[in-house]
């Protein structure tokens, strides 16, 4: 049975960050033949929906191209060290295009929406 202190969809799945939508569909199936309300015994059916509900939220998302893209960048967001913002990803870029000028000042043509 998959955990309930899962950090991540793809831990409730049982699954590696890289795994292919064969390999998710082939996760969700194990594990809905196990934890499925109608499979388990009868004292068991209320954690069992528990657990097969967020068993069926995590395929759902990690199935769907989109869903997972959106879910693969939160879950990046939420684990860069320490001390990681905007501004230093800001200023890592400035300085990977520090041989290219520009200048900051504006125009009346560029700052008009049309």
């Amino acid at each position: 049975m998959a955990t309930t202190t899962s950090s991540s969809l793809y831990e409730v799945l049982g699954i590696s960050i890289s795994a292919s939508g064969h390999e998710i569909k082939a996760a969700y199936r194990k594990l809905a033949r196990t934890c499925h309300p109608d499979v388990v015994a009868f004292e068991k059916k209320d954690a069992s929906a528990n657990e097969f509900m967020k068993i069926h939220a995590a395929y759902s998302t990690l199935s769907d191209p989109d869903k997972r893209a959106n879910y693969d960048r939160n879950l990046f967001n939420r684990r860069k060290p320490f001390g990681y913002s905007a501004s230093a990803a800001a200023s890592a870029s400035a300085s990977a295009t520090a041989g290219f000028s520009y200048s900051s000042c504006r125009s009346w043509e560029t700052d008009q929406c049309w």
